[in-house]
């Protein structure tokens, strides 16, 4: 079985850094990132910070420098930047390249594949990080794990290549058994808790303490899981269950990405969260209540951003 040589990485959120720095750490330059000038000159001015430590320098390569393609190509961004990201990552996906997208939600993957035919896509999903990033300051407290697997729950050479590449850099990782399951899993706890913690714009500690709010949380969770009924996942309240200690050993005060990004006055992924459950919702004919409503305020926390942005100083 051939080894993972080279891998690109495209998005240093929260998540892209801290698993970055760890291949980064094991591949040196063989770990390449994809940015565009204005962000690498970014970068540079101040290095990435891993918990308060200097992390080495990424070894950064513009989408339009034409390279080898990658072994691996992992996408990190958020969902509205994948096509971008995709046209970005075109000189760095060959024939064999395989492909791991980190991405929220249920779509991505197959997003990747119509827009490149690649055959070497492993489905896959972040679990258990609590990573906040403020500017080229990664803190964490769990860096979680990373699931992946095949859609046909194969366990292919692809997926043991994967395997041997992250336990040799130290990144958390799980051959998932199911993992079109356990991505369904996945987004219905981030549709409760990434929603949730961005209307109240409450930390872990909050869902950790206040029964009334971890019960609303998974008020939207539940109806995710009734329309996995109708999709052939079969969510059950035993996959809610499964979350309970999970969010318990978050950091307190650590942050779910999309309160990050309502803190921050960037536009949320709430189309990806409560926007596919509603349209799910309606093509089953199945109430959805809970999400209306987080679709709504979101939104409309979005509109209140942009007013206040529009405002003069």
């Amino acid at each position: 079985m051939q080894k993972i040589q080279t891998v690109s990485l495209i998005g240093l959120g929260a998540i892209g850094a801290s698993y970055g720095s760890k291949l980064n750490q094991l591949l040196g330059d063989q770990f390449r990132v994809i940015a565009n000038q204005e962000r690498i000159h970014r970068y540079r001015e101040s290095r990435f910070t891993i918990n308060g430590e200097e992390q080495p320098a990424f070894h950064y390569v513009t989408p339009e420098t034409k390279v080898e393609p990658a072994d691996l190509v992992i996408f990190a961004t958020k969902n509205a930047e994948l096509r971008n990201a995709m046209e970005e990552a075109q000189y760095h996906i060959g024939e064999d390249t395989i492909i791991l997208s980190l991405l929220n939600g249920i779509s991505s993957e197959e997003e990747i594949y119509e827009a490149t035919n690649n055959k070497h896509i492993l489905y896959s999903m972040c679990v258990g990080i609590d990573a906040v990033r403020n500017n080229t300051a990664i803190r964490y407290s769990s860096l979680g794990k990373i699931c992946y697997g095949e859609r046909d729950k194969s366990v292919s050479e692809d997926v043991l290549r994967v395997k041997e590449l992250f336990d040799t850099a130290g990144v958390p990782c799980e051959i998932s058994e199911d993992i079109w399951h356990t991505l369904w899993a996945k987004f219905m706890f981030n549709v409760g808790i990434n929603q949730t913690s961005a209307v109240l714009k409450a930390p872990y500690d909050y869902f950790q303490n206040i029964p009334a709010l971890h019960e609303w949380m998974e008020s939207a969770m539940y109806e995710v899981v009734r329309i996995s009924e109708h999709v052939g996942v079969h969510l059950t309240e035993e996959d809610v269950k499964q979350y309970r200690p999970i969010l318990q050993k978050l950091s307190p005060d650590g942050q779910t990405s999309m309160l990050q990004d309502i803190l921050a006055g960037r536009k949320t992924e709430v189309e990806y969260f409560a926007g596919k459950v509603c349209e799910l919702g309606q093509k089953y004919n199945i109430p959805t209540p809970v999400n209306d409503q987080l679709y709504k305020i979101i939104h409309i926390l979005e509109e209140m951003e942009k007013h206040k942005q529009s405002q003069p100083v």
